[in-house]
């Protein structure tokens, strides 16, 4: 039996954090945020503080139709380009896969989706909800004006969808890239955490690689 690793795609504002944080409790196994960017930092030795948090700096259209990012290697130190976007890219999707090669574990963002897609045993959710629940979950955490949260949450937003794209060349949203697509304002929390793990327990009836 694989390992089950289940990677969280979110919009902000929607729980997925909270959701992914509570099925790793109820399964007992780890969940990994930016402990990612820890992991890679320890890895290249490059200063956590130059990993962006899913968001991508620089960099043309035309590096994700080449398909070079999912399983090419770092580059060495020496490197022309060691510290740019895409090598740091290159190290994090690198962690992940060593991560869901060690051991069952739930993985936030970061294009574990499509970085593990091949991967027996994985279960690629995405977590949305209706902008007026994203706002209402968003301004619990943020002292900030309602404007100024419409404002993060739509900047946010638009940050993850931008870095999906560059490095996958799909698009965000495309419900098609998932195994789930669940609404978090319908289920609560709870409920979304179940659907997943009654999700898992009937792929595992069917699924040969679980």
């Amino acid at each position: 039996m694989s390992n089950t690793v289940i990677t969280i795609a979110r919009q902000y504002g929607s729980g997925g954090r909270t959701v992914g944080k509570m099925l790793a409790k109820r399964l007992d196994i780890p969940c990994y945020d930016r402990e990612i960017i820890s992991l890679a930092s320890e890895e290249s030795g490059i200063h956590p503080t130059l990993f962006q948090d899913e968001k991508k700096k620089h960099g043309s259209l035309r590096a994700f139709l080449t398909g070079g990012f999912k399983n090419a290697s770092p580059l060495s130190p020496e490197s022309a380009g060691f510290t740019k976007d895409d090598n740091l890219f290159r190290y994090q999707a690198k962690i992940i896969r060593q991560l869901a090669e060690e051991s069952s574990c739930v993985i936030i963002g970061r294009c574990a989706d499509h970085i593990l897609a091949d991967v027996p045993g994985v279960v690629r959710v995405f977590v949305h909800a209706p902008e007026d629940f994203c706002l209402q979950e968003a301004m619990k955490v943020n002292s900030l004006s309602v404007s100024d949260v419409q404002k993060l949450i739509a900047q946010t937003d638009e940050y993850r969808a931008h870095y999906y794209k560059y490095y996958t060349g799909q698009e965000w949203k495309n419900a098609q890239n998932y195994d789930l697509s669940l609404d978090s304002s319908r289920l609560g929390f709870d409920g979304t955490v179940e659907a997943i793990l009654s999700y898992i327990e009937v792929r595992k009836r069917f699924d040969k690689t679980m």
